[in-house]
């Protein structure tokens, strides 16, 4: 289920656009030498992985947490009717409920030494801009956060969500380089596909705990990282 974390990642890329794309737009970058262009930017998607990968350790301790508790099967059904909830439900019921409300004041200190970091052309300054970055609300990561789960391990859970990141890095790179291609009906009609990918892997997770016994896809045995006979003698 790792590949769905890049799949998943390259197509809500387009949804960052509109969320984080004038954050990498306006990222201090070297505006005439290429070669350190390109490594500031690299710098900043560090950040912004590292950020990734660190939410997807602590949310792969809650994954194995369940699955010690023999919960596998049944915590990947609730993910992928969790993940097929989430991208069906309108934003504007999110936004009635205010759910960052709790840490308001800590998003909002994010964004204030965010702010400060432009101010700044070196490369900490760029990895700090990419790690506070991931760290700020995205629809997009939470649902990304359901798959970490899912794979019941902290290191699944990291690797899972690094891969998410580096699918978002190709589109996200872009659009320091190709504005103008980035119109608001191209985006559009690629943000229209979102919620179709993600159903997709939603029910890529259905499966996944019904134990079907589909090769890679809905195994039967779901238990895969515990010895089912137990040898005690």
């Amino acid at each position: 289920m790792l590949y769905t974390a890049f799949i998943f990642g390259l197509i809500s890329s387009f949804h960052c656009i509109g969320m984080c794309g004038p954050i990498a737009m306006m990222l201090p970058v070297d505006r005439y030498n290429q070669a350190k262009k390109v490594t500031q930017i690299i710098t900043y998607h560090l950040g912004r992985v590292t950020a990734y990968a660190t939410i997807g350790f602590v949310f792969g301790l809650l994954g194995k947490g369940l699955f010690m508790a023999g919960l596998q099967q049944k915590l990947s059904i609730f993910i992928g009717i969790a993940i097929i909830i989430v991208v069906l439900t309108p934003e504007k019921i999110f936004a009635k409920y205010n759910f960052s409300k709790p840490v308001f004041k800590l998003i909002s200190k994010i964004k204030t030494i965010l702010g400060n970091q432009f101010k700044n052309k070196s490369y900490q300054s760029l990895f700090t801009i990419g790690l506070l970055n991931g760290f700020l609300p995205c629809g997009m990561v939470y649902v990304a956060l359901f798959g970490a789960i899912a794979m019941q391990n902290e290191g699944l859970g990291v690797l899972y969500m690094i891969l998410f990141g580096l699918g978002t890095i190709p589109m996200m790179s872009s659009v320091v380089y190709i504005n103008s291609f980035l119109t608001i009906p191209v985006r559009n009609r690629i943000q229209k596909a979102i919620p179709y990918v993600a159903i997709v892997i939603g029910v890529l997770f259905i499966l996944r705990g019904l134990g079907l016994g589909i090769p890679y896809i809905s195994p039967s045995n779901m238990s895969l990282f515990v010895q089912a006979n137990p040898n005690c003698h």
